[in-house]
């Protein structure tokens, strides 16, 4: 079977790495090997575009699994719609837009604390930002879609750090059947740490049920538990979560509301110390639009040169350097027939930097390439994959840009940033995109 798979793809193999096929036992990960394509953007576009379910996800491991649970992310078909009809109202831009005054609230905390350190310093200040960003969005997941706090939802994101780590090292090794229910010192280890997220979670939604109010809220939390008051029994069927599906996708936007985002701002803070030009150009639009005051929905909607930077950061740094999808049957892709089961992997990184797409300087931070919108960026217009394209596309990705753009357009308000010495570079792929050693960086109080 895998020199039959073999053969029908050296035919068709040209240009650029796109995908893995992976021969692979019911249970058991016997041989990955890449392959060459052409044309890599259109065929991303038919893979993640497709609406008949013909490239689904893989079968997730166990690590994965206690990291996100069952939730928008890993499940499938009725299943996903099912689940994303629920959530999805807790997206819309009207909603959104309510949420910003929570999430300056949050920033000015982190802030003010930073400003006592700089003026204590009494000039510049080195700090360690990557950790506090975390903190920082952290902070505002918990406030704006679980109506609770980072002090209060610390457990799930110190134990979820750490199920990160053991999914990130799970990836690397050898899928040996049953080993999942062996005591072993490493499952041990992950059971007690999803026994922590449950707990803190169930803490969570069990004071949203002793609530004495007549609806649960409406931010996240309260939509997925308001589903379960549908009224009639056809509308219960079609929109209802089980109390385990609701803590899964709490787990899901825990981790993904605050990692994702956190680097995201990591990684344009760097680009801003690295390049001072546009460090300038942008607190000068953030004083002409916003002044020194709280930022609002409408002042951010007009930063068009901060918008500009965080799509040139998420083509650079990209929160995923990689995407797999798997073959549901036999199927035509471009020019190659691909077996059912076969393993494609998308790689993101490699497409966010084709020079054929974006350009000589597509190594380069160059956010004039927006300036026309992203669809004249690039000869492509679905090679920005950051947050994915098609029907399972992030459902937060307007959530994280407009949380994104509260918080630079605050720093840049207040504060001089310039790279410390001590910074090294080492982006490490931890199932997100962060840098190994932090992002040490000079910090200088403006008067505001």
């Amino acid at each position: 079977m895998l020199l039959y798979h073999s053969g029908r793809y050296q035919r068709s193999a040209v240009k650029v790495f796109f995908a893995q096929t992976v021969f692979q036992s019911p249970e058991l990960l016997l041989l990955c090997m890449p392959w060459l394509f052409e044309d890599l953007e259109e065929l991303a576009k038919q893979v993640l575009s497709n609406k008949f379910g013909f490239f689904p996800k893989d079968t997730p491991i166990p690590s994965l699994l206690a990291l996100f649970g069952m939730g928008l992310p890993l499940t499938q078909g009725a299943e996903w719609a099912r689940h994303r009809h629920v959530v999805s109202p807790a997206f819309t831009m009207d909603k959104l837009k309510t949420m910003t005054k929570k999430m300056a609230a949050c920033a000015q905390s982190m802030l003010e604390w930073w400003q006592d350190l700089a003026t204590q310093a009494e000039g510049q200040r080195e700090m360690e930002v990557s950790s506090q960003l975390q903190e920082l969005t952290s902070d505002v997941i918990s406030h704006t879609a679980f109506g609770s706090s980072y002090v209060e939802g610390k457990e799930v994101f110190q134990a979820q750090k750490e199920l990160q780590t053991l999914a990130a090292e799970s990836l690397l090794n050898v899928n040996i059947p049953g080993y999942k229910y062996i005591p072993s010192r490493r499952n041990l280890h992950r059971w007690k740490l999803e026994r922590r997220v449950r707990n803190t979670l169930m803490h969570i939604i069990q004071g949203r049920l002793d609530s004495k109010d007549s609806s649960y809220a409406n931010d996240l939390l309260g939509l997925m538990m308001e589903s379960r008051r549908s009224n009639t029994d056809q509308e219960r069927k079609r929109q209802i979560l089980s109390m385990n599906e609701i803590i899964d996708e709490c787990k899901t936007f825990f981790f993904a509301g605050q990692e994702t985002t956190s680097h995201l701002l990591t990684w344009t803070v760097l680009l801003l110390c690295t390049n001072q030009e546009w460090h300038e150009r942008l607190r000068e639009e953030v004083l002409r639009k916003c002044g020194t005051g709280i930022t609002n929905a409408d002042m951010l909607s007009k930063l068009k040169l901060v918008t500009m930077v965080l799509l040139e950061a998420l083509r650079l740094y990209g929160p995923a350097v990689m995407m797999q999808r798997m073959a549901a049957k036999d199927l035509t892709l471009g020019n190659l027939v691909i077996p059912k089961d076969t393993r494609l992997a998308i790689p993101i990184a490699i497409i966010h930097r084709n020079k054929e797409v974006w350009g000589a300087n597509a190594d380069e931070f160059n956010p004039l390439r927006y300036k026309n919108g992203i669809s004249k960026a690039v000869k492509h217009p679905n090679a920005l994959l950051a947050f994915s394209i098609g029907p399972r596309a992030c459902i937060g990705q307007n959530f994280a840009m407009l949380e994104a753009k509260t918080v630079i357009a605050m720093i840049l308000q207040r504060f001089l940033l310039s790279l410390s010495p001590n910074y090294i570079h080492a982006p490490a792929d931890m199932l997100t995109l962060q840098p190994q050693y932090g992002l040490p960086i000079l910090l200088r109080a403006l008067k505001v």
